[in-house]
């Protein structure tokens, strides 16, 4: 049966009223950034504008949403004249940067030495460092090859780090002559100041550049929201705006569900903070339809005939047994120990997860570390409490920094003299030593584990994925160095830790939405080619289970049964269901909940 849905009117979006050249669309995950931006970029290019459309997320879903392979060079979207697709691929543009330090060798460099700058740049400083040396180079292009170039931006933890980088490399490299020696002795890091200050003077410029913040119309990503609203402000980033993506309104009176969504929603704007109420504001309602593909995406900002919805019937779509949170918790309990790591597209609940599998296991009589690698997560607020025998900490990168600064002059400056101490203090204020910093303070956390349950709240899938490359990079490095002697046997690394699964249980969280299920499918494939094994997923905020009549999310129904029958056909191991909840689990009694809920079949 095809549901029959009506042609909405264009919204009149003022953002697209006298868009500066550059865009940059950022928020906390799952509230729709590449929905938005995507659909922004074809209006564009449907008027007549040369448009590129660049990603900058490890974990983008552009390919699907736009039925186009994503590459690190622009490329045309077949079906959008005008439209152009870049995709800053953090391990292309690294390698691209080894070859071109290799290249800078003298020709009668040996093997050996060619050898070891490779191993110099294969940690995620290089990686970083690559991939930000590609967004330099777009802000800093002045041929005009396109009128305006979109950046559909890494959730909000990523996207801070990637636009702190020009203020932040241009500074260190400020009468620094030697470069960065964390980048390779022939790196030619100098060569590119003054790209990094032309990107800086470019993200400055009001008449150049536009901060479009995302979020739903949700407190917890409004807050977040709100707090990168400051932190770009004292970037140098103050000219923003506000799009509020999913707004929703009931079709009638008589559905609980769809009262509490729009209720909760109307609540959450009349009270979002002032550094978001202050702002221009754009707001775009929640549709009936996956934005997945061309016309869908057009359909999105209204004035384009949306995609039909094919309703398939019930009785054929397969059960998916859902196994409650409580019986995870009592198998993680029955181990003693371990590290469970919760793992996702950003948006999806990781953070409600990993704080209702704490705070069970408490419950169950054990000691537990609750901790985060996410910038911008904090999972003290979802606890909104304590409790005996929990331990909340969070892996701040400022702090682990300073701790690792502190401790390397300690380690290695005890025997310089004055010049010495202030070279190695100039090299370890690069800002690749914050990678470096965060990779130590994560093994400690993994090396905690062996005695102890450690909860880990991880960063969204795109930031995850490079601190398992730096973990990769760590391993790869240790197994050479010790290699063919007796230590060999007796090294045990992070990732061997991660790769074992009596050590180690990933849970992948994911919504019942397309791009969420896509993205915990890629993570799962990218997760078992490091040779980690995902212990189990969990669907969160079913809106399937909630009984729902109202007609939109009826039709939003479609779609989500779709990908439990994608999931329910072999790609969770195990599965753990959460229905959409009316009133979110915050605080230590409504996350206790969540583990003694009852067993849901979809």
């Amino acid at each position: 049966m095809i549901l029959p849905l009506p042609i909405d009117s264009p919204l009149s979006l003022n953002l697209l009223t006298d868009p500066t050249r550059f865009l940059f669309f950022t928020g906390k995950g799952g509230v729709g950034k590449t929905s938005l931006s995507t659909a922004v970029a074809l209006k564009l290019a449907d008027a007549g504008q040369r448009v590129l459309l660049v990603s900058t997320d490890a974990a983008s879903n552009l390919d699907e949403m736009l039925g186009v392979k994503l590459s690190n060079h622009p490329g045309p979207v077949p079906g959008a004249p005008g439209l152009s697709l870049l995709n800053i691929d953090p391990d292309a543009a690294a390698e691209a940067y080894r070859l071109r330090v290799l290249a800078q060798l003298e020709s009668n460099a040996s093997e050996s030495e060619r050898t070891t700058v490779r191993e110099q740049l294969s940690g995620a400083c290089t990686t970083e460092i690559a991939a930000f040396d590609e967004f330099a180079a777009l802000l800093a292009e002045d041929d005009h090859l396109y009128d305006h170039i979109i950046f559909d931006t890494a959730p909000t933890g990523h996207t801070l780090r990637l636009l702190s980088l020009p203020k932040a490399w241009s500074g260190f490299l400020a009468g620094n002559d030697r470069g960065a020696s964390c980048l390779g002795p022939h790196s030619g890091l100098k060569m590119q100041e003054a790209r990094f200050n032309a990107a800086l003077q470019a993200l400055s410029d009001p008449a150049l550049t536009t901060v479009v913040l995302v979020t739903r119309p949700d407190p917890r990503p409004m807050q977040e929201a709100a707090r990168t609203s400051e932190e770009l402000r004292t970037l140098g980033l103050g000219n923003q705006r506000l799009a509020i993506n999913g707004v929703f309104h009931a079709s009638g009176k008589d559905d609980p569900t769809a009262n509490a969504i729009e209720a909760l929603g109307a609540q959450a704007m009349a009270k979002m903070p002032d550094a978001l109420a202050s702002l221009p504001r754009d707001e775009v309602p929640l549709r009936a339809f996956d934005t997945v593909g061309l016309p869908s995406l057009r359909a999105l900002l209204g004035g384009a005939p949306p995609p039909a919805i094919l309703q398939t019937a019930a009785a054929k779509a397969p059960t998916l047994p859902a196994e409650p949170l409580s019986r995870m918790a009592d198998e993680l309990a029955a181990i003693g120990h371990g590290l469970i790591m919760v793992m996702g597209k950003g948006g999806v609940g990781k953070t409600t997860i990993a704080a209702a599998l704490a705070v069970g296991l408490v419950k169950r009589g054990h000691s537990v570390h609750l901790t985060t690698t996410d910038p911008a997560a904090h999972v003290s607020s979802a606890l909104n409490g304590s409790l005996p025998n929990l331990k909340v900490g969070r892996i701040d990168p400022k702090l682990e920094t300073d701790a690792y600064i502190t401790k390397m002059l300690a380690a290695k400056g005890k025997d310089l003299d004055d010049q010495g101490r202030a070279l190695l203090l100039e090299d370890l204020q690069s800002p690749c030593t914050e990678e470096v910093a965060v990779f130590h303070a994560f093994s400690r956390v993994v090396n905690e584990a062996r005695t102890a349950f450690v909860v880990l709240d991880t960063a969204p899938t795109g930031h995850s994925l490079l601190l398992m490359d730096a973990t990769g990079a760590y391993h790869r490095q240790m197994t050479q160095q010790y290699e063919g002697t007796s230590n060999a046997l007796h090294i045990i690394t992070p990732l061997m830790r991660l790769q074992d699964a009596a050590m180690t249980r990933v849970i992948i969280v994911t919504l019942p939405e397309v791009t969420p299920v896509s993205q915990a499918a890629a993570l799962q494939d990218d997760l078992r080619r490091a040779k980690i094994e995902p212990w189990a997923w969990v669907i969160n905020k079913s809106v399937a289970a909630t009984g729902t009549t109202d007609p939109l999310l009826q039709a939003r129904l479609v779609g989500e049964r779709r990908q439990t029958e994608r999931i329910a056909s072999g790609l969770a191991r195990r599965t753990f269901v959460l229905p959409w909840l009316p009133e979110p689990p915050v605080g230590v009694e409504a996350l206790g909940k969540l583990c003694a809920e009852r067993s849901l079949l979809i």
